[in-house]
């Protein structure tokens, strides 16, 4: 809106383009589309390439492609991104997992080829991880009592909320909860429906990955703990025992010292016999001194007839 009789300000005029700016912009349009397409051109060629391959694919040759997949992945693969990327039929790239499960099946050598619920990854033997880390320079993952122990609780109770696991620990978990979700050991389900909403937590994928499980129901019971074979508890007395109770069962087993155990038994069971002989006889006296120094009863007034 103007006021009357106000100077409009003057506009700028711009000269109509010439044809040769024209043209050279439709020939800067017509090069971009041009690169463009001769990037996705490869890449399209490649594909239709792969496509064709994958028709002529033996199982010797998908057995290699998916060993060598597995050994340049980062991460675990399952069979639809294996899919993709090779474009092999279902049934041949299972048939070539099954090759390589057996090829690389733990305790065979170094090399492992690990199933973790549907996905696989290729991973060093456990005999080998200290040299492995030692040459890459990394430290392996440590998690403190605390949080293998909350840990520990939700792997074999989740869902389960936060105060349930509190309950079972006896402490705060807030600190270790926060950091088992940064690491993303576990998640949140959800909320559980009761007063004050708490969260659920569980397990995840990179859970399972971290102890080599394919799912939970790998998790040990309390039965595959009680029967742990003899070499297996005795790793595990070393590591739980301390140096003090170590020596204590070591002397145990000195046979000059199991009779001086035998000895004193002996002498402690007589040493009880002859205290509760003691304590009837005091007994004894004792009711003997109430009967003596008790007051005679009063006859008994004649009754009237």
């Amino acid at each position: 809106m103007t006021i009357e009789g106000e100077k409009q300000p003057d506009l700028p005029i711009s000269d109509p383009p010439s044809p040769a700016d024209e043209e050279a912009a439709e020939g800067g349009e017509r090069g971009t589309a041009a690169e463009e397409q001769e990037t996705q051109e490869p890449a399209g060629t490649e594909l239709q390439q792969l496509k064709e391959a994958a028709r002529f694919a033996t199982p010797e040759r998908a057995l290699a492609v998916l060993e060598a997949l597995f050994f340049a992945a980062e991460k675990p693969l399952d069979l639809v991104t294996l899919e993709e990327i090779t474009q092999f039929p279902r049934e041949l790239l299972e048939s070539a997992l099954a090759g390589l499960q057996t090829r690389y099946a733990a305790g065979t050598g170094g090399i492992a080829l690990i199933d973790l619920g549907g996905r696989w990854q290729l991973r060093t033997e456990p005999q080998a991880g200290p040299y492995v880390r030692r040459m890459l320079q990394v430290k392996p993952l440590r998690l403190t009592r605390a949080a293998l122990e909350a840990l520990a609780i939700i792997a074999y109770r989740q869902p389960i909320t936060r105060p349930e696991m509190e309950d079972l620990r006896g402490v705060d978990c807030g600190a270790v909860t926060k950091a088992l979700l940064e690491r993303k050991l576990i998640r949140i389900l959800g909320k559980k429906d009761e007063p004050g909403r708490p969260l659920i937590y569980g397990t995840t994928k990179e859970f399972l990955e971290l102890f080599g499980l394919r799912d939970l129901t790998q998790l040990p019971t309390l039965r595959e703990f009680q029967e742990l074979s003899e070499e297996s508890r005795r790793i595990v007395e070393d590591e739980s025992e301390p140096p003090v109770a170590a020596g204590l069962s070591e002397l145990a087993q000195d046979p000059a010292v199991e009779e001086r155990i035998v000895q004193a038994a002996a002498e402690s069971d007589s040493a009880l016999e002859q205290l509760e002989s003691a304590m009837e006889r005091a007994d004894e006296s004792a009711k003997s001194t109430a009967a003596v120094l008790a007051p005679p009863a009063p006859p008994e007034p004649p009754k009237a007839e």
